[in-house]
């Protein structure tokens, strides 16, 4: 009985967090985001000067939003046009590695999913194990495995935020995956 009062308790504060978060940006002027991005190192300054008329909100301004320690993660969020299609980007992110719960890392995501976004972009700078790779190649994923100890997933599901087991055989969109390829091959970009 007393684990069970507390899961509610947990759920009520997460949705309680993200609502609020959500709020702040409505307030801030984030009214109808349509895609979410989350920037790496790798391209947080070049895509942030596409977004157009930009409103630029700091981490730290955002209630219960983490902070980004990763050096060249500015820690801001940003909202604007590009190519006619209202952006929310996350100029740096948060990892596991510095100490934030899995709960933490994907509140942002969370948040972005509460603002009605369905589709969310996700660059990020790693390594690799095909030895045929050099730095600087441009990778298309289209499946990982999770070898996290903690997963987001874990926990008493929160209906507001979708399905307790969603399906995971088609987590990469193919659809979108080859609209990049289509769009690499167009210019030229090796992937």
């Amino acid at each position: 009985l007393v684990s069970l009062r507390q899961n509610k308790h947990l759920i009520s504060t997460m949705i309680h967090e993200i609502k609020e978060a959500t709020e702040y940006l409505k307030k801030h002027g984030v009214t109808a985001p349509e895609v979410g991005v989350i920037l790496g190192t790798g391209l947080g300054n070049k895509f942030v000067e596409k977004i157009k008329n930009p409103i630029i909100i700091n981490y730290n301004f955002i209630p219960f939003f983490p902070v980004s320690t990763v050096e060249f993660h500015k820690g801001k969020l940003i909202y604007g046009d590009v190519k006619g299609k209202k952006i929310l980007a996350m100029q740096g992110r948060f990892h596991y590695y510095e100490g934030y719960s899995m709960k933490e890392v994907t509140f942002p995501v969370r948040v972005m999913k509460m603002m009605g976004i369905n589709t969310l972009f996700v660059s990020n700078a790693s390594g690799g194990l095909n030895p045929t790779y050099v730095v600087g190649d441009v990778v298309i994923i289209s499946d990982h495995i999770n070898f996290f100890p903690e997963h987001p997933l874990r926990g008493k599901n929160i209906n507001e935020l979708g399905t307790r087991f969603p399906d995971m055989s088609k987590t990469y969109d193919a659809h979108l995956r080859n609209k990049a390829k289509a769009v690499a091959l167009k210019n030229g970009i090796a992937v």
